[in-house]
């Protein structure tokens, strides 16, 4: 999350091989048009890692980028940063990516004897559908690079409206779904880590990761500027929770909780 920026960036530099295609059916170039680029921060506390009972509080940049649209678009703090390759409207699809931080024995005490959790990403595809206009359901399907080989899969649904003026509430369930090689990484205990860590071993298969609801509450100040409050929990399901790591030192209730700041900079490409 901390590090969606980088991503973002990712994405734009490989989209933009798709410039040729958009220019011979518009006359334009693939990034004419107008764009925006939002900046700000996030302060929020969180479990030190995934299924860790152990909270720390986190301060984390938010940077993202993308083309304008015609009406302002919802989007949840738990979208990794996407480009869509179709949007009518009520259903846009298109790629995803994240990057993945690296995860060690730093973090927690609780890791000692554990293996080191390499940093790398995950890229796939997105699909959204607003089935009315205060709902939107969204699937995210990725497959890990370098940190683990495994395929995620993240499906929400949220229902928002406009309580004020300038103020929007947003909320709704959530779950995710992993292969047996993301458990492997994050949750697997072979016998060496064991030996090591003092954990039962555990080989993981695949199976919901997760189910939990979110709710946020988004305060527009100015025309540019918008500052929200929300709330996160998920409790650890199948794989996960099954885990000597999170059984034996560790919490299948996992809590987020923070504020944020955003100023959104638009301009125009010709």
């Amino acid at each position: 999350m901390s590090h969606r920026s980088v991503v973002s960036i990712s994405l734009l530099i490989a989209f933009s091989s798709f410039g040729s295609a958009f220019a011979q059916e518009s006359g334009q170039h693939f990034w004419s048009g107008d764009w925006y680029l939002s900046v700000g921060v996030a302060g929020f506390s969180a479990p030190k890692f995934e299924g860790s009972r152990r909270y720390e509080f986190r301060f984390s940049p938010l940077i993202s980028a993308g083309r304008q649209g015609s009406a302002p678009r919802f989007s949840s703090r738990n979208d990794n940063p996407s480009f869509a390759l179709m949007d009518n409207g009520a259903f846009r699809a298109g790629i995803v990516g994240k990057f993945v931080p690296s995860r060690d024995e730093g973090e927690g005490h609780e890791l000692k004897g554990m293996k080191k959790v390499k940093w790398g990403a995950e890229a796939g595809g997105f699909v959204e559908v607003y089935p009315t206009d205060f709902l939107r359901a969204r699937a995210e399907v990725r497959q890990g690079i370098r940190s683990h080989d495994g395929v995620v899969a993240d499906l929400a649904v949220d229902a928002f409206t406009d309580i004020a003026p300038d103020l929007q509430l947003s909320g709704g369930p959530r779950a995710t779904f992993a292969t047996s090689g993301y458990y492997d990484a994050y949750y697997g205990v072979n016998a060496k880590q064991a030996a090591a860590s003092g954990l039962d071993q555990y080989k993981p298969s695949s199976g919901i990761q997760s189910y939990g609801a979110g709710a946020a509450l988004t305060w527009k100040a100015t025309e540019n500027l918008s500052a929200s409050s929300f709330l996160e929990y998920k409790r650890l399901a199948g794989p996960a929770a099954d885990s000597s790591l999170v059984r034996e030192r560790g919490s299948k209730n996992q809590v987020l909780i923070g504020v944020s700041a955003t100023y959104k900079f638009n301009f125009s490409l010709q």
